[in-house]
């Protein structure tokens, strides 16, 4: 059984990323958001850039969100100018006023970097394992892999204490 796409539905991306649907119509408001945060940022003083952020626009509202009520207290202020700057953007031409909304604004999670370390004696066999191997791309594989050993002066080849685990090994590596 085959899956045939209709010749009159399939799209190129660029058409329904721009076109007249939901989707082209979602893809504009986000473009309309991000000019609306660059230009936020331009007229904000420089230590309130990193805290004050466009959270959306529905009904000529703009919302802005920023991680600290003390920061609120300034924005109220200066609220007319804000407009006005923000009116600037055809795209908020109708701008008529803004909501404020303190939320803790989390930044991206970055996942903590596990470092792991390959002990000697594994890459020693995963390079006998390689020197037995017929598969050049598995062979190059294991030698990159060896190449991780937490040694960072190379595998002592003149080991020869780990010489009898290592003739032990070579059969299940083929």
């Amino acid at each position: 059984m085959s899956i045939k796409a209709k010749r009159f539905r399939a799209q190129p991306a660029a058409r329904l990323l721009n076109g007249k649907g939901q989707l082209g119509s979602v893809m504009r408001q986000a473009r309309m958001l991000e000019q609306a945060q660059i230009r936020l940022r331009e007229s904000l003083p420089e230590d309130m850039r990193e805290h004050v952020f466009v959270g959306g626009y529905h009904d000529d509202k703009l919302s802005l969100i920023t991680n600290r009520a003390t920061w609120l207290t300034w924005l109220r202020y200066e609220q007319r100018r804000l407009i006005s700057v923000l009116r600037e953007l055809p795209e908020l031409a109708t701008l008529s006023s803004l909501t404020f909304k303190v939320r803790p604004v989390r930044p991206a999670f970055v996942p903590a970097r596990q470092l792991r370390h390959l002990p000697e004696a594994a890459a020693e066999h995963l390079l006998d394992c390689a020197s037995h191997t017929e598969d050049s791309h598995l062979r190059e594989a294991l030698q990159r892999l060896a190449s991780h050993a937490s040694d960072s002066q190379g595998i002592d080849e003149g080991n020869d204490a780990d010489s009898s685990d290592t003739d032990n090994n070579t059969d299940a590596c083929k």
